[in-house]
């Protein structure tokens, strides 16, 4: 499986990823070691996610969705709940 995930920063922020191994990249990210956006915002949540069969799919969502506005991102995480 391949995801594309958003998570929320300590202050609030979004960002968004993708990966094939969420449980291991969330780990990461919140051990200093993802992103160096996340780097200085931990720890990180995972507020979304969503699976996709081939890395080039899950690729393109996160390209979609970081595209949307912040609104939209909060809407998007809102309606999966």
């Amino acid at each position: 499986m391949n995801y594309t995930y958003i998570l929320r920063c300590r202050d609030g922020s979004l960002y968004t990823g993708w990966t094939n191994n969420l449980e291991k990249r969330l780990n990461c990210h919140n051990a200093g070691k993802g992103a160096k956006y996340t780097k200085a915002r931990l720890p990180v949540e995972l507020a979304y996610f969503e699976t996709f069969q081939t890395k080039k799919e899950a690729m393109q969502r996160e390209w979609e969705i970081k595209k949307m506005t912040r609104k939209e991102k909060i809407a998007l995480i809102k309606e999966k709940r």
